[in-house]
């Protein structure tokens, strides 16, 4: 990975974008693939693309998908103390959330605040304790009433996210907030990066679709699909590393942080796209994990693979550890062989490709 590329994917990191609020990360993304695409567009809801245009137009044109929100909370009740009430945005674990530091985005910019966590000394222990409800966390932004939170641009609907930062960690890893999922947008850039410095065009056009709303139900990636109308779909996303203490394989299954890229089998992947994606990562020297989905990904391919008729599609997935907290860790070295197997995946589509199921 190159030194330009690691301080787009910190950027990009740490840029806030919670779901149905992506516009700022989506400026930075569009923004670095407007280096290498051949176009670059977007729709009224903030989905991005960026487009690689191949040798043949009559080849399938291959879509390669990543979600760019991420979880975080909203401002629901103000109180006459001028404090905050929250709810979620997406799938925010409150249960870790007393003690945290938040950013608020409201009328007049930032503002910090941190949910409030009453001190061991005094809290009611006798009967044992249990993490606060959601309505129960109060975030306090040093106002004194209401009249002070209006003053500092804060009302009911803004948005917020935690405070941390995504930072290099350990021999080649990396931690932080949201890896979920912009970690995703900066792969499928380097893809589309990788096949625009071919010297050779590949034969399939690639569009890299980085969708908003997969949080609260891959809205995004339902509206830029159904407007893109891809043949053939790639959908990354994170999954679970279930490689640290406590966790049941029998339950989980086993997915190894720095074991490779995982792919899933089953329900939205479509058997011959998975298929090619297998013998791909043989060819290349890729190792691969594999996923069972018996009901459903939940991740965007849920959203696409049915659309315009059909669009055959499968789903790669990086492990993360501490999924939906803020220190999400991925290995670089998985990284590198999600963007490795996509573009390699890319450049093998050719002109007769089909990846119709033959019944004859």
């Amino acid at each position: 990975m190159t030194d330009d590329a690691k301080e787009f994917l910190y950027e990009l990191l740490n840029t806030p974008s919670p779901t149905g609020f992506e516009s700022r990360g989506q400026k930075v993304w569009a923004k670095r693939v407007r280096q290498f695409a051949d176009d670059v567009d977007n729709d009224a809801y903030g989905s991005a693309w960026g487009t690689v245009k191949g040798s043949d137009d009559s080849a399938p044109l291959v879509m390669i998908e990543a979600h760019a929100d991420e979880i975080g909370f909203m401002v629901k009740h103000i109180d006459d103390k001028g404090f905050l009430r929250i709810d979620r945005i997406g799938g925010s674990d409150w249960a870790t959330a007393r003690g945290k530091r938040i950013t608020l985005f409201g009328d007049k910019g930032e503002v910090a605040g941190i949910v409030g966590n009453t001190a061991i000394h005094i809290r009611d222990r006798k009967d044992g304790e249990k993490a606060p409800e959601m309505h129960q966390l109060a975030v306090d932004i040093g106002a004194k009433d209401e009249k002070e939170v209006a003053e500092m641009g804060i009302r009911v609907g803004h948005p917020a996210v935690y405070s941390e930062s995504s930072v290099p960690f350990g021999k080649n890893q990396i931690v932080g907030r949201a890896l979920d999922n912009r970690i995703g947008g900066f792969i499928i850039s380097e893809v589309i990066r990788e096949l625009a410095a071919d010297s050779e065009k590949p034969t399939a056009s690639c569009v890299a679709l980085n969708a908003v709303q997969e949080e609260i139900g891959g809205f995004g990636a339902t509206m830029a699909a159904t407007r893109l109308k891809p043949d053939i779909c790639i959908v990354f996303d994170v999954t679970h590393a279930t490689d640290s203490p406590d966790i049941d394989h029998n339950q989980h299954g086993k997915i190894t942080l720095g074991g490779g890229p995982s792919l899933t089998h089953g329900t939205a992947n479509h058997p011959l796209v998975v298929t090619r994606l297998m013998e791909i990562a043989e060819e290349n020297g890729i190792s691969l994990q594999h996923e069972a989905s018996s009901r459903f990904t939940g991740t965007d391919t849920d959203s696409i693979y049915h659309l315009n008729g059909g669009i055959p599609s499968a789903l790669i997935s990086l492990p993360l550890r501490y999924m939906h907290s803020v220190v999400e860790l991925a290995d670089f070295g998985d990284v590198e062989n999600v963007i490795k197997l996509m573009a390699a995946f890319v450049r093998a589509v050719k002109a007769d490709d089909s990846f119709a199921v033959d019944l004859s």
